[in-house]
């Protein structure tokens, strides 16, 4: 009996402070879980019975948090809690290296501070759209999305991928893939070294095959329960293989990858782009970007809207393909 009441007693040690955020609402309800972050006029806490729901902020009483938070109000800089206290009606105690009682209203952001050094952290999104015309011509085309990062330590593998598949009147028009790997070594909270390889194929273009290896310093703006804002600079080797032979040269590129939640994380607006300049006198440069929004319908899955523009700009002229995607998608 004694070795059951200590095994409860170690298990509620350790899951409790999992779940010790408290929140209490104007109508005298109280919510018990873990505060993701509060953004946008909306509080986003972890439950347990509920999965992750958004409060409106007005609608808080106080609360109370025993993790550290960065807080953030009207007309001040971001400062630091290591706990906030329940107070008065709509009201909080900021506690750190002094206490001060502050109003809710005054509040506009709480963020959980990330380490540098984690334990395994896996995050990913796959979008997936299929679209098809039976007018004239009987039209089929589906399209596959995704990509996944995972970070232990200080270093943070990425893996993005896309697959594109067109058919009109039963004969395929196009068929093309695309797979990038990417490995990066942190060396402190913002800098760190890209090394990548990327491979595509396209059976209906003049180049069906193309290799780029690459790698140079990148830098991190921020990463946190928001989003993040990376920005890399690499020297890249790049092969490309058609039916009537293959060449290689050498190429600067300049890559960025953003993402911000809105709305108490139900809305996700993201961008990647890469602007490559190739040592060919007849290239200017290559610019391939992708804008983004994600609707998150529940925990996992999310309705996508995407803009893409692939621009090539070369002997005074340019080249652009735009394109739009349309779909669902699951995240973790």
């Amino acid at each position: 009996m004694l070795l059951r009441i200590l095994s409860f007693s170690m298990l509620f040690t350790l899951v409790s402070p999992l779940w010790a955020d408290t929140v209490w609402l104007a109508n005298g309800d109280r919510l018990s879980g873990e505060i993701v972050l509060l953004d946008g006029g909306k509080l986003a806490l972890k439950t347990r019975y509920a999965g992750q729901v958004l409060i409106d902020w007005q609608d808080i009483d106080t609360l109370r948090s025993d993790k550290p938070l960065l807080l953030r109000r009207r007309g001040l800089d971001s400062q630091h809690s290591r706990q906030l206290a329940a107070a008065g009606s709509g009201m909080v105690r900021v506690i750190d290296t002094t206490t001060e009682t502050v109003p809710l209203a005054s509040i506009t952001r709480l963020v959980p501070p990330r380490p540098l050094l984690r334990d395994l952290v896996w995050e990913g999104n796959l979008d997936a759209k299929l679209d098809m015309e039976r007018n004239q011509d009987d039209r089929d085309e589906w399209r596959v999305k995704g990509n996944s990062r995972v970070e232990h330590g200080r270093w943070r593998h990425v893996l993005t991928g896309e697959l594109e598949r067109e058919t009109r009147n039963g004969r395929e028009v196009d068929d093309n893939w695309r797979l990038e790997y990417d490995l990066d070594r942190f060396f402190n909270r913002h800098w760190f070294w890209r090394t990548g390889v990327e491979q595509a194929e396209d059976g209906f273009e003049f180049f069906t095959r193309q290799r780029i290896l690459g790698s140079g310093p990148g830098y991190r703006f921020w990463d946190d329960e928001l989003g993040r804002f990376d920005l890399i600079g690499q020297l890249n080797r790049v092969q490309l293989e058609s039916r009537s032979g293959a060449r290689t040269f050498d190429s600067l590129s300049l890559e960025w990858d953003y993402k911000r939640l809105l709305w108490g994380t139900r809305l996700e607006l993201y961008s990647n782009a890469e602007l490559q300049v190739p040592e060919i006198a007849a290239v200017d440069y290559v610019f391939d970007s992708e804008f983004g929004l994600r609707y998150r319908l529940n925990s996992w899955a999310r309705l996508s809207l995407l803009y893409e523009l692939e621009q090539i700009r070369g002997l005074g002229q340019s080249t652009s393909e735009r394109h739009y995607l349309i779909g669902l998608g699951v995240g973790w």
